[in-house]
């Protein structure tokens, strides 16, 4: 259940987010309250997730694939670039959340 709580707790991270952009400076309502929202479920749903997971990994994860999903949707969804040392790079983060997983087991 605390890696339901920890994925629930990345989606709601990237959605908060992506309302944050959404939200053109506070000047659009839904989003900015969308952002609020997601952002205080994101923080409950990791409080759980921390019960059971090491908080290193646990916030190591929200915060690596957080990051790396926020930026593969500025790519996808916003035209941000794309190069390849910034694939590379998110490459990285997420072979440092996976390393930090096996070091755990």
């Amino acid at each position: 259940m605390s890696w339901i709580f920890l994925i629930l707790a990345i989606v709601l991270e990237v959605t908060g987010t992506v309302s944050m952009k959404l939200s053109e400076g506070f000047t659009k309502l839904v989003p900015s309250v969308l952002m609020f929202v997601c952002y205080g479920l994101s923080l409950f749903s990791l409080t759980m997730a921390v019960k059971k997971i090491d908080l290193s990994l646990s916030y190591a994860t929200w915060a690596g694939l957080g990051t790396a999903f926020v930026t593969l949707v500025g790519i996808l969804w916003f035209q941000e670039t794309a190069n390849a040392f910034k694939l590379v790079s998110l490459a990285l983060i997420i072979v440092g959340v996976v390393g930090l997983k096996l070091a755990d087991a």
